[in-house]
């Protein structure tokens, strides 16, 4: 349901905001951003509007652009950011912000960047309410109301990933509802002509969106069986026995991260497509949170995305 805004801009509704953080001047993309509104577009998925002074120099470079977004611990309003710095150093920054004390530490989470409105200086981040889940940043979604303040770092080359659109004769697109939002900005940058096939993985007929794209895009929505978690285990079986259309193909993963996984391996081993033809990212790991440390396959995962960027 949509809420009514409040106030006029983040940086007038957060007393003490660091003046480093303005837009003028600022050297790293370190931001307050102010809850305008939020809408249920889905059965488990809501959008939530920021705005704030410190979206001025916003930009979205193409799409499946990433921002870190930043939830207050208990009794802040307002998450504890270090201040940017006028170097530009990202890893002194990161290195401050791993120095504040744990109980005051924000809780850091990764989102797409459904859509950037320039003219109102907005932007959308969709945020899946996992059923049974009790991470921060669903919590913070389920509550969240106009006025709330998040921090935001991004979006950034440190963790940009460019998407060839349009480079081959048709694309793969393969996630589940986490996946979702970074999957229609690829399908709504797809050029006329363009074509793409999707197969998306959520909990039921609810939880569908509807997709528009210039290109020439069909979707296959899969369902998981009732009460049953999501593990990928659908998206694996349904990309396996898939008829893909003849011609080259890119294709792009993101999801679970072990089911992410399981398709690039049978896509490269039984499909045949060369590894530089598939882009892949594990959005969230079952039974283990982003806090957790990574396992050693998240590992091996990054060591292969770092050489693909380097190609």
């Amino acid at each position: 349901m949509e809420q009514s805004a409040a106030g006029q801009g983040a940086r007038q509704s957060i007393p003490g905001g660091p003046a480093e953080h303005s837009a003028a001047g600022r050297s790293l993309p370190v931001r307050f951003v102010e809850v305008a509104g939020i809408r249920r577009i889905a059965g488990h998925m809501v959008r939530v509007t920021f705005r704030g002074a410190d979206l001025a120099d916003f930009r979205v470079e193409g799409p499946d652009q990433q921002v870190k977004l930043y939830f207050p611990r208990p009794g802040q309003s307002v998450p504890v950011l270090p201040a940017a710095g006028a170097d530009g150093d990202f890893m002194r920054w990161y290195q401050a912000f791993q120095e504040i004390p744990e109980p005051r530490r924000p809780w850091m989470r990764s989102y797409t960047v459904r859509a950037h409105d320039r003219a109102r200086g907005t932007i959308d981040i969709d945020f899946v309410l996992h059923a049974g889940a009790d991470g921060p940043a669903t919590r913070w979604a389920r509550a969240a109301a106009p006025g709330a303040v998040l921090g935001m770092f991004g979006p950034s080359a440190y963790f940009a990933t460019p998407v060839p659109i349009a480079t081959t004769d048709w694309m793969l697109l393969v996630a589940d509802e986490t996946g979702l939002p970074a999957l229609a900005t690829i399908v709504e940058a797809l050029p006329k002509g363009a074509r793409a096939v999707a197969y998306i993985e959520v909990n039921g007929p609810q939880d569908e969106l509807a997709l528009e794209s210039p290109g020439e895009l069909t979707v296959h929505w899969l369902h998981r069986a009732p009460l049953r978690p999501g593990t990928g285990e659908v998206l694996v079986r349904a990309v396996r026995a898939a008829e893909f259309p003849p011609g080259s193909v890119h294709a792009w993963l993101a999801g679970e991260a072990g089911a992410v996984r399981a398709v690039r391996r049978q896509l490269v081993a039984e499909r045949g497509l060369p590894k530089r033809s598939v882009s892949f990212a594990g959005y969230w790991r079952h039974r283990l949170t982003q806090d957790d440390a990574p396992t050693e396959a998240d590992l091996a995962e990054a060591r292969e995305r770092a050489q693909g960027w380097a190609q």
